[in-house]
Formats: structure tokens, sequence, C-alpha cells
């Protein structure tokens, strides 16, 4: 165990305090003083040094009260996304912090605990902004947002490392935060009147995909109530690899960059050293670096677990974005031509079916199918085999969404590429004025609040219904795929593209 104690220099005594396993806190209170804040607070030891590509241990321990009013700095990361903005010091390896919103009057019941796994692909994300927990925590639950390692210092892989790790794992490190923070909340949480028993895993893309994953770990066991998954799980091109090829493209990458394997040497290297070697080997939003089959946090791979009905019995939310896979530019080419040079390039044999399924009679439909197939492709058919994988063998509720309402545009996103992958964050949190330079509409208020309303619900009861909300079913055979569109006129109805992901399954489940 890494534990260290801190004598901190006496402060103020002006904010919220609250009292950890570590030692006391001072937050600050939001500008209407309805909302404690805790931010940067500590969940592990620093993952530095000798700690570097291990497990996260457990510490800091300190004397006094620590201050908690700022958020720590992100996990070191490179510059990839334009509307990423981060509220912190800058990048670290000395990143493994959460932060606490929670109601400023806590009344006798404990409430629900939401806590929150950042997008950003494998290499980037941090708490923005638009993920900000304060307008939740309004609505009467606790919410909790965590950096976690990430690219190279979360997801690196040697056989060095199995063989020293005592597990005969390798990588992970990351999913291995977030178990951390995930056991920080179960035993802390009640000092911010939560309740340690009913936590909510909720997170959009790569954060969508950790929650997948984390339902199919035993570390995981009575850590979390149920799930919400926006844009992501780790079925089909998002699955983890095995064990041997992430130890092999470890080694390569560290003989070709630093021309050794050696754990010391690796370890003295700078972080800003490993993150530009890692960056170098990274294209677009590929990476070598990514969850494996390690043995401990995933004992088999993901597909296998869910299908022998190992994963948590939870209930889940999920769903994706209308235009995941941004839109087609209809004058570079005539689309149907375009439509059938994909279908017989991507599926060969199976093209016929493919164009069944994504029927287009006028070059006007085959954009629509282009973009459909697109946002398919990219994110939103592994989000539906996750659904349907705890459909098949899980025994608890699921709850299908399709976020129907395009962006009415700003500086980064104009409006004609619609309902953007990530657009709906800012609704789910209530943040839509974090997003800069858009000119927000009625309808995007009224869907935010809509939104927050039935994720909340889940958090509480397992089911996103209540009062007032337009009736959401849930998702299964019985009701036929019952999907709840999530626009101006928010409903439910029957899915009607399953055939398209039936397909792809049957082509890419393999």
């Amino acid at each position: 165990m890494c534990v260290v104690f801190l004598a901190l220099t006496a402060i103020a005594q002006t904010g919220p305090k609250a009292t950890t396993s570590q030692g006391k806190i001072e937050g600050k209170m939001s500008p209407d003083g309805q909302v404690r804040e805790f931010l940067g607070v500590p969940y592990a030891a620093p993952p530095v040094g000798p700690l570097r590509w291990k497990p996260p241990h457990p510490g800091l321990k300190w004397l006094g009260m620590r201050p908690a009013a700022s958020f720590g700095a992100h996990c070191m990361q490179p510059a990839i996304y334009a509307d990423m903005v981060f509220r912190d010091p800058g990048g670290s390896e000395d990143c493994l912090t959460l932060n606490v919103w929670t109601p400023a009057k806590v009344k006798g019941t404990k409430l629900p605990v939401m806590v929150w796994f950042h997008g950003g692909g494998l290499p980037g994300g941090s708490s923005e902004p638009r993920q900000d927990g304060e307008h939740l925590a309004h609505k009467g639950v606790v919410v909790v947002s965590m950096n976690y390692r990430l690219g190279i210092f979360g997801f690196f892989a040697l056989p060095a490392l199995a063989k020293e790790s005592l597990r005969n794992g390798a990588g992970n490190y990351g999913l291995m935060d977030q178990v951390a923070a995930l056991e920080w909340v179960h035993g802390n949480i009640a000092a911010f009147g939560g309740d340690p028993e009913n936590v909510t895993i909720f997170g959009e893309s790569f954060g969508a995909i950790t929650a997948s994953e984390l339902m199919a770990s035993p570390l995981c066991k009575g850590l979390f109530a149920r799930a919400i998954g926006e844009s992501g799980g780790a079925f089909t091109n998002y699955r983890p690899v095995p064990l041997a090829i992430a130890e092999k493209q470890g080694l390569d990458f560290a003989q070709e960059s630093f021309g050794s394997s050696d754990l010391a040497s690796l370890r003295s290297v700078s972080a800003d050293e490993l993150l530009k070697a890692s960056v170098a080997k990274t294209t677009g939003d590929d990476t070598i670096f990514v969850p494996d089959v390690d043995g401990d946090v995933l004992p088999e791979s993901v597909n296998a677990i869910y299908a022998a009905g190992k994963q948590a019995h939870l209930p889940l939310l999920a769903g994706w974005n209308k235009d995941e896979g941004g839109t087609v530019d209809p004058a570079e080419k005539p689309a149907l031509e375009s439509l059938r040079e994909l279908a017989t390039k991507q599926f060969g044999s199976g093209s016929g079916e493919f164009l069944d399924a994504y029927a287009a009679s006028t070059d006007a439909e085959a954009v629509r199918v282009l973009e459909d197939y697109a946002g398919d492709a990219f994110i939103a058919h592994s989000t539906w085999a996750w659904l349907e994988a705890q459909v098949k063998t899980g025994d608890a509720p699921v709850f299908r969404y399709h976020f129907d309402l395009g962006s009415p545009g700003d500086p980064n996103h104009p409006a004609s590429i619609g309902a953007f992958h990530s657009d709906d964050i800012e609704y789910v949190f209530g943040n839509l004025d974090s997003r800069k330079g858009a000119h927000w509409r009625p309808e995007d208020y009224q869907l935010s609040e809509l939104m927050q309303n039935y994720w909340i619900n889940f958090a509480r009861t397992g089911n996103p219904n209540g009062p007032n909300l337009p009736d959401w079913p849930s998702y299964n055979a019985a009701g036929k795929w019952q999907v709840m569109h999530l626009g101006p006129n928010a409903k439910a109805e029957p899915d009607q593209h399953r055939d398209r992901y039936v397909f792809l399954q049957q082509v890419w489940g393999r």
C-alpha cells in the first residue's frame, strides 16, 4: 500500500466540508448556493515513477484540511479535439482525481449517485464545462466525474508487465482507474449525501465503451446498480484485443521508439517523451494502446462474457445520435452509385443483402442511407450489439434511444452536420450554455430538460419513466423493439431498421 501523509497549511474555512477515508476536504458552493462542489479529490496515489503501468494504489492520506475547490490536472494526452475544453492546470501523469457535485441540503434519504466516464477516444478527455454536474445535482442526485489514464499511460502492455503483475495480465490501467474510482465512491459517497448502493455509471463514446466493459468485469461486482451508454459499446469494431496482440504491439512500440523494452528504462522516460512517441504511432483516432483481454479486469472477451450471461444483470439504457458518422456531400458523386460501390467493396458477395437492408431508390434517399451506414459503422452498431447482448442474456430491463434533434450550429459544428457524435452531452447535463456560439432554440432547452429527467429517473429506479413524461417502453422482442426518439416531439416507436443491424451482426459479429 502506498500511503502518504501530508500536512496541509491552514486556510480560510469558508467552503463546504466533507470527511473522506483519506482526510478532510473543503470545496466550494455553486454560484446560487444550492450545490456543494468538491473538485480535484485524489482517489489513488499518483501513478508516476515505479507506479507507472501498475494498478492504481491507495493513498494519499493527509492531515489538516485539503482544498478541493479546483479541478486536478487532466491525464496526459495530445490536443486532438477542437471542442474539448478543460478547466485545470494542464496535463500531467499525476491525474487520478475525481469531482463531486451534491445538493447543498441533503434530506434524510440518501441520494442516487451518477458516476460519469468521459469520452474522447482512447487518447483524450477530462472533465469539461459541458460535463459539469451542477445542473443535475440541482435535481437531487450526486454526480461524480473522474480522470483515468489514457493512451500509452492507460493501455500499454508488455510481457514484462504481465510477469511483474503476478496476474499474468498487462494493460487496462485506465479501466482499473475507473474501478478504483468506483471503489472510492462506494466507500466515501455517503459523506456527500449519496447512496453507495444506488450508483449508476454513465458515459459517452469511449466512456460508454468502458461502461460496457465494466459491466463484464468481475472486479466491479457490487460497485454499481445500473448503466447508461451514450454512443458506444465494446463490441465488433471496439472489442478489446487479445493480450498476446497487445503485448506484441507494446514490444514493437518500445523497440522502435526507445530501442528497449526494459521496464526500468521505460519508466525513466519522461511523460512528455512517451506521449510524443505514442502520438507518432497514432493515425487519426486509431491507436495501438487499447483495452485487452488481460485475464483479470476482463477474464474473457466481452462478447464471450455477455454471451454466457456472466455480465452484471443490471438495468441498461443506451442509444446513439442520428448523425454519428457525419453527413455526405450529395454533389461529390451520384449517391446511388456510391452506395452500390460501397456495398461491393465492403460486403462482396453479401452486397445484395446489404442493399436490401440499406435500400434506396433515389440519390436523395441514398445520401441519407450512406449517412446512416457511416454512423452504424462508426459507433451505432457497437452500441446496438451491447443492447442486444444484454437483452439476450440479462434479466433486467433495457431501454434504447435515438437522439434526433439536429444541432443549431456553433463554431466547431455547423448546423449542416445534424445530430453529430457527442452532440447529446450538453443536453444530458443541462449545460447547453457551455457550448459557445450556439444559438439555442426553445426546443433545445425542452429536450435537455426531458433528457435530464429521463436519465435521473433511471438513476433513481432503473426505469426512465415518470410523471408528465412521454412513455418509454423497454426494449425487447415482445414490445417490437421499441426505441425512444428524443426530439422536439419525443415518442417511442418500433425499430424501423432492425434488419440493418441484424445483417451487420452476421458479418461483423464473427
